[in-house]
């Protein structure tokens, strides 16, 4: 089992946060660029692990990419008023190009939903066009106040479905399929992170949605992280951009659509949810590297034969396992320990002179730091040994991000338990407040609703903070 109580430096969790990204050689700021980052390559190669995933997923259940304009003209966001109303104070414009005023300024993409409902109101006719089902891998710009790395920055990496249906059920129907089988499916299996699915408040709900759902996680500091969304947008962008099709009647009616995304804030997730103050932790199913490799000699002579052996070793791994090999000649064995540590690489195994004698190998789990998770394990059936210890660490740190969350979850049935609870993790409670409520205690605790589970209970219970009987339930939390 991994380490019981990783618990990063309570006391400065942000700084804690912006030390692992730094140790671990994740990211740069671009100071030349107003809150962007530089995704350097240990950051990038968990991005790309991730994008894999997803995208399998996304075309598993039927979707294609496709690539649509950076560039989205302003008149196009004004259609929607609750869409543009919502993202106004995020637009980033372009107004000259080529030496010239232009005649109508560009917004940078915030989100695509203007520029795709103006192409998909192009190429829909008829209902057997639908439904239509793409996906855009893109980069996005929001002008953000406040910025971290990965988690909120003006420039992010995303992909975001787009997709158009005949009715009303089918994109509730897609909305729930992304929700379960794409994003809980990849954030829990990959990422070994437990979520809460449920549906968005009103107050919560994405600009122009008809409802919103989301994921959301616990990270190390009790506070929530919503990890994905999806969201049913009725007709509203389809009234906005006359989206229509002729239906079995060759009745003209207006489609259904759905807009659904994931972006890099889940590497800050990744971060915040399982590593620890030794450095970044990697669930393996995700890391680029899954073992690497220590040779460890004094001399030529034992340089030469530890290779061989560590060649000979390894020979079996490629295609089971993702592995690096170390052997670089300026840096010590215990400066590369630290490194691969800070780095969050699942296994380390150590091959030395007297391991060649033994016919071992040292192996060290990074999820247990130090001598508990060291073991020496024999050269013969070594593949199979670390391909189970890659599934127990995987399981392992999935199931202790669940304890963490049962642990740090809190029934309250008063607005008094609520406050205290939110100091501490997620509260869950019966609700049948107004929108007013809901911003009434965010202001006076910093927490808001973030979902109403999937789940409910079967019976009635009184509004933590109305006393009125709901079947409802919520989970308040403070959250990123």
């Amino acid at each position: 089992m991994p380490k019981e109580g990783i618990t990063p430096r309570a006391q400065d969790y942000s700084q804690w946060y912006l030390d692992i990204v730094r140790g671990a050689d994740m990211a740069d700021y671009a100071e030349v660029v107003r809150g962007c980052i530089v995704f350097k390559p240990t950051g990038y190669a968990i991005w790309e692990a991730m994008q894999r995933g997803l995208d399998d997923r996304i075309k598993a259940t039927g979707h294609v990419n496709a690539y649509f304009p950076l560039l989205i003209p302003k008149s196009f966001l004004m259609r929607e008023a609750d869409h543009v109303e919502g993202f106004a104070p995020e637009v980033a414009e372009v107004t000259r190009a080529g030496g010239e005023e232009l005649a109508e300024p560009y917004v940078i993409r915030p989100t695509s939903e203007t520029i795709i409902g103006y192409f998909y109101a192009k190429w829909i006719r008829s209902w057997r066009d639908l439904p239509l089902l793409i996906n855009q891998w893109a980069n996005v710009m929001r002008w953000e106040l406040r910025t971290r790395p990965f988690l909120r920055t003006t420039e992010f990496l995303w992909q975001e479905g787009h997709t158009v249906h005949a009715t009303h059920d089918e994109a509730e129907r897609e909305t729930l399929l992304v929700l379960n089988e794409i994003y809980a499916d990849f954030v829990e299996k990959e990422m070994a992170l437990p979520v809460i699915k449920g549906l968005k408040t009103a107050k919560e709900t994405f600009a122009g949605a008809l409802r919103s759902y989301a994921l959301e996680a616990m990270m190390q500091d009790g506070r929530a992280l919503q990890t994905a969304t999806s969201h049913n947008l009725g007709q509203n962008f389809a009234k906005a951009f006359d989206i229509t099709f002729s239906d079995q009647h060759n009745s003209i009616q207006h489609a259904w659509t759905t807009s659904w995304g994931i972006s890099t804030r889940l590497i800050g997730a990744l971060i915040m949810a399982h590593s620890d103050d030794e450095g970044l932790i990697i669930p393996p199913r995700l890391a680029p590297i899954q073992v690497v490799v220590v040779p460890i000699y004094k001399n030529d002579a034992e340089h030469s034969a530890v290779l061989a052996a560590v060649e000979r070793i390894s020979a079996e791994w490629r295609g089971r396992l993702r592995f690096k090999i170390d052997d670089r000649d300026h840096l010590t064995p215990g400066f590369k320990y630290n490194e691969w540590e800070l780095k969050g690489i699942p296994i380390r195994v150590e091959v030395g002179p007297k391991d060649i004698e033994k016919g071992s190998v040292a192996v060290a789990r990074r999820d247990m730091p130090g001598k508990a998770g060291k073991s020496f394990i024999q050269q013969a059936g070594l593949l199979a040994h670390l391909e189970r210890l890659l599934a127990e660490i995987q399981q392992g740190l999935y199931d202790r991000a669940l304890r963490f969350r049962e642990e740090h979850t809190y029934e309250a049935t008063n607005y008094d338990e609520l406050k205290i609870g939110v100091e501490r993790g997620f509260v869950r409670c019966y609700w049948a407040g107004t929108t007013e409520d809901e911003q009434r205690i965010q202001d006076e605790t910093k927490a808001t609703i973030r979902v109403i589970p999937l789940e409910q209970p079967d019976q009635a219970g009184a509004c933590v903070l109305t006393g009125e009987m709901t079947t409802q339930q919520v989970i308040f939390a403070r959250a990123y």
